[in-house]
C-alpha cells in the first residue's frame, strides 16, 4: 500500500520563512482537504507533497507511483507561455496564429487522441479542442488543464483550488468525477479556501495557519473547530471603515439622473459566431447588478464593452457614462469612472512592481505605476495596506511574492482605492479563503452604503452576491446562442 509520511518536517520557502509539518500521514485511497487563510502555506504544502520544496529538517517518505499537482500559478505560466509563443497583435496579413489548440495542450505531456477525446466529452469541451488555448474563458481553461492532468493517470492527485472559476454545473460535474476517481482508489488531495467546497466524500481535513500545519483529523471534528474561529473573526468586521477617496483627483461629476451604461440591440461576433446576440440593457442610477451565466456565455465580452476595451463597441449603440462610444472620448475617459477586478487583470498583471505600487496604480487605471504620486495618494495607499494587514516589508516587496489569494486581495483594494462610480467585480472572490471573502464583501457593503458607487458583480456562486444587489442579468442558453433575462431582486 502506497503512503506519504512526513515527520517533524520543515521546508524552505524563503530566507525567512519555513513551512512546518509536525506530523502527516496520507495513505493510498484516502481523500484529504487542506484549508487555510491566504498566505497560510497551502500552495507550499502542495509543492511539498509533489516533492518540489527543499527539505530542511525531519523525514519525508513517499511511495506513490505518480503524483501530479495542478495550481493557479501553473495556469498563469501556461497562459504566459502561449502569448509569448505568438503575439497575435503583431501578426501580418496572411500569417497564421501558431498558438496551441486545446487538444495540443491536453496532450502536452501524454499523447493519446482517444483518451483526450473521452475526457473532453466528459467535461463538455469537445467542441473546443480545435480552438486556440489562449482564447478560452477562465472556466474553459480550467477544464482543459484538468483534462491534461488526468491524461497521466496519476495515483496521487494534488489539486490547488480546482473549483474556482467554474460555474455551478461544472463544479458539480467535477465533484462527481473526483468521487469516481476516489472510488477507483486514486488518492486525492485538495487545497481549498472554501469549507463549503470540500467534496462530500473527503474524510480527512488539515488546517494551516502561518505556514504551520496546526490541526488534522476527521472532517466532522475539524469543521467544528474551525467554525468557531470563523465566527470570532466575523465579529471584528463590524466597525471597519474604508479609507477616503482622493479629493485632489480632477474628476468631473457624472449626471445623477442618467444611466452609467446603456446598450441597445448589441451584437458581438467572431468569424460569424455570435458572442452577444441582441442585448439591450442599462444600469440606471442606484442599481446594483449581479450578472449570471455559464462559462463561455459572453459575460467577459460584455464587461470588455463597458470598460472600453472591446473594438466592436464602436459599431454598436453603446453609451458609457453619458457619451456614445466613438464620439471622441478616449479609453481613459471611460476607465477613470471604473474600478475593475477580473481574472484577466490578475493574469495580465505581469509587471515587476511592489505590492504598494499595485494598489497606488488604481488611482491611474494602469498596470504598473508610471506617474507621479501625490502625498495624499501615498497616505491613502498606506491606509489600505493597514486595512489588509500587510506590513511595510510585505508592502515594499514584490507583488508576485504574495500567494495567489493575497494578490487577489491587493487587486481588489486597487479597484476600490478611488471610490469609482462603477465597480466591476468579475469573480472577485476567486482564490480567497472564507475569512478574506467575508472581509471583501464587507468592503463592498460599506462602499455601496456610504458612497455613490454602483456595482456590477459577476460570480458563479449565488451565495457570494453582496446584499446590495438590486437586479440580475441572466445569460440563458437558447440553442447555439444565449437569451437575456432581467429581473429585480426583492
Amino acid at each position: 500500500m502506497s503512503e506519504l509520511h512526513v515527520a517533524q518536517g520543515s521546508f524552505r520557502l524563503s530566507d525567512t520563512r519555513t513551512l512546518r509539518l509536525p506530523s502527516l500521514k496520507i495513505i493510498s485511497g484516502e481523500s484529504w482537504a487542506f484549508v487555510g487563510a491566504n498566505g497560510s502555506g497551502k500552495s507550499s504544502l502542495a509543492r511539498v507533497l509533489s516533492n518540489e520544496l527543499t527539505q530542511l529538517t525531519g523525514e519525508i517518505h513517499c511511495s506513490f507511483r505518480s503524483s501530479v499537482r495542478l495550481s493557479f500559478e501553473q495556469l498563469q505560466q501556461l497562459l504566459d507561455d502561449e502569448w509569448l509563443r505568438n503575439n497575435t497583435d503583431l501578426l501580418s496579413e496572411g500569417e497564421d496564429d501558431t498558438g496551441r489548440t486545446a487538444a495540443e495542450v491536453i496532450q502536452l505531456n501524454h499523447k493519446d487522441n482517444e483518451l483526450c477525446l473521452e475526457l473532453s466529452e466528459y467535461f463538455g469541451i469537445k467542441d473546443l479542442l480545435s480552438r486556440r488555448f489562449k482564447y478560452l474563458s477562465t472556466g474553459e481553461v480550467r477544464k482543459v488543464l484538468l483534462c491534461q492532468v488526468l491524461m497521466g493517470n496519476p495515483d496521487l492527485l494534488i489539486l490547488d483550488e480546482p473549483f474556482d472559476g467554474l460555474d455551478a454545473y461544472a463544479r458539480n460535474q467535477l465533484s462527481q468525477l473526483f468521487a469516481t476517481l476516489a472510488e477507483k482508489g486514486i488518492t486525492l488531495i485538495f487545497l481549498l479556501n472554501r469549507f463549503n467546497q470540500i467534496p462530500n466524500f473527503v474524510d480527512k481535513i488539515g488546517v494551516l495557519a502561518d505556514c504551520h500545519l496546526i490541526l488534522t483529523g476527521e472532517k466532522q471534528y475539524v469543521l467544528a473547530e474551525t467554525l468557531v474561529a470563523q465566527l470570532a473573526y466575523s465579529e471584528t468586521l463590524k466597525d471597519i471603515q474604508l479609507p477616503a477617496a482622493d479629493e485632489c483627483q480632477d474628476d468631473k461629476p457624472l449626471p445623477a439622473d442618467q444611466p452609467l451604461v446603456s446598450m441597445n440591440n448589441v451584437v458581438i461576433q467572431y468569424n460569424d459566431q455570435p458572442i452577444l446576440h441582441g442585448l439591450s440593457w442599462q444600469v440606471n442610477p442606484g442599481e446594483h447588478w449581479q450578472i449570471i451565466g455559464e462559462n463561455g456565455a459572453g459575460k467577459s465580452t460584455l464587461l470588455s464593452l463597458i470598460t472600453g476595451d472591446h473594438p466592436q463597441g464602436y459599431s454598436n449603440q453603446l453609451i458609457l457614462f453619458g457619451r456614445q462610444r466613438g464620439s471622441g472620448e478616449t479609453i481613459w475617459d471611460i476607465k477613470r469612472h471604473i474600478g475593475y477586478v477580473s481574472n484577466s487583470i490578475h493574469l495580465g498583471y505581469r509587471v515587476s512592481t511592489s505590492v504598494r505600487n499595485v494598489i497606488t496604480s488604481g488611482f491611474f487605471d494602469s498596470i504598473g505605476l508610471y506617474q507621479a504620486v501625490s502625498d495624499r495618494q501615498r497616505q491613502l495607499t498606506d491606509e489600505w495596506l493597514a486595512l489588509l494587514g500587510l506590513s511595510d516589508t510585505t508592502a515594499n516587496g514584490p507583488f508576485h511574492s504574495l500567494s495567489w489569494g493575497q494578490q487577489r486581495l491587493v487587486l481588489i483594494a486597487r479597484a476600490l482605492v478611488k471610490h469609482p462610480a462603477l465597480l466591476i467585480l468579475d469573480e472577485p472572490l476567486q482564490g480567497l479563503d472564507s475569512l478574506n471573502r467575508t472581509l471583501v464583501l464587507r468592503f463592498i457593503d460599506i462602499m455601496i452604503r456610504n458612497g455613490d458607487t454602483q456595482l456590477l458583480f459577476v460570480s458563479h456562486h449565488q451565495e457570494d452576491a453582496p446584499g446590495c444587489i438590486t437586479h440580475r442579468l441572466k445569460f440563458i442558453p437558447d440553442g447555439e446562442i444565449y437569451r437575456y433575462e432581467i429581473e429585480p431582486v426583492f
